[in-house]
C-alpha cells in the first residue's frame, strides 16, 4: 500500500489527512494518509528510513524552511521562494530521492486570480514567513506588485505604522499571510488602518478558522471584497495529487 503523509509540529488537527483518505476511500485508490508529528527537523530522515512505500509528504509549520537542505533536488518556483511544502519521493535503483515543491503558490494564485479587476495592481503582504513568501511569488506571476508588512522595521518593507492612507489606496490587495485572528485567538487582526479600505480594495485570509476572521469582517463592513484561505488549502491538496502522480 502507498502512504503519503504530513510532516509538522504540532499537527493536532490535519485538513490534509482528512481530504486525501477520503479521496483513497472514495477513489478506491490503495494508499493511506498519516501525520508525522516531529519534535525537531533532526528528525525527518528516520519517518524516510521507516516508512518505505512512501511516495510524498507534506511540509508545514516549522518546517517549509528548514526541511530544504534534506532535499535531493528543489523545483525552480520553491528554490525562488525559499520554502518546500510538497515532497515527492521516488526511489530510482533502489536509491530514494527527494524533490521539494511548493503547492502554496498553486492553490493561491487559482483561488485569487477570478477576483482580480484592472485596478489590483499592488498588493500587502502581511507576514514574512515561507507562506507569505510563496503568496509574493504568486502575485508576482499574476502581474500584480507586492510589499511585504512586517512589525519589526526592515529593509524594503514596510512595518505596520508606516501605513498611510497613500499606501492602503495604492495597495489594493492585502493579503494576510500571518496567524493573528486564528481559532481560539479569533478576536484579534492585523493592525491596520481599516478606515482606509473601500470597495475596490480586496482582503485576503490565509486563515480559515473562523471562516470569517475579524480582519475579512473588518473588511467586508467597508465593502472590501473578501476571502478566507479554504479554497486555497483545497487547491493546493490536489496540487499535491498532481505533483506526486505526474
Amino acid at each position: 500500500m502507498d502512504k503519503y503523509g504530513l510532516i509538522g509540529f504540532p499537527l493536532k488537527h490535519s485538513f490534509s489527512k482528512d481530504f486525501f483518505n477520503e479521496k483513497f476511500r472514495a477513489e478506491n485508490i490503495d494508499a493511506r494518509y498519516e501525520n508525522f508529528e516531529i519534535p525537531a527537523i533532526k528528525d525527518f530522515p528516520a519517518i524516510i528510513e521507516e516508512n518505505p512505500t512512501l511516495r510524498g509528504l507534506n511540509v508545514t509549520i516549522p518546517y517549509k524552511e528548514e526541511i530544504i537542505p534534506f532535499l535531493d533536488d528543489i523545483d525552480k518556483a520553491a528554490k525562488a521562494i525559499g520554502a518546500v511544502n510538497v515532497i515527492k519521493i521516488t526511489r530510482p535503483k533502489g536509491k530514494t530521492k527527494l524533490t521539494g515543491f511548493n503547492s502554496d503558490i498553486i492553490g493561491f494564485t487559482r483561488s485569487i486570480e477570478p477576483l482580480l479587476e484592472p485596478h489590483h495592481t499592488h498588493a500587502l503582504v502581511l507576514g514574512t514567513g515561507g507562506a507569505a513568501k510563496a503568496i509574493c511569488h504568486g502575485l508576482q506571476q499574476l502581474g500584480i506588485t507586492p510589499m511585504y508588512v512586517t512589525r519589526q522595521a526592515k529593509n524594503g518593507m514596510l512595518t505596520y505604522g508606516d501605513l498611510t492612507p497613500e499606501i492602503m489606496e495604492r495597495h489594493k490587495v492585502i493579503v494576510n499571510c500571518t496567524p493573528v485572528g486564528m481559532f481560539p485567538d479569533t478576536g484579534r487582526c492585523p493592525s491596520i488602518p481599516y478606515d482606509c479600505l473601500t470597495s475596490s480594495h480586496l482582503l485576503y485570509d490565509l486563515i480559515y478558522n473562523p471562516e470569517r476572521t475579524t480582519f475579512l469582517k473588518e473588511g467586508a463592513a467597508h465593502k472590501a471584497i473578501v476571502k478566507n484561505g479554504l479554497e486555497m488549502l483545497l487547491l493546493q491538496a490536489i496540487a499535491s495529487w498532481e505533483i506526486w502522480n505526474k
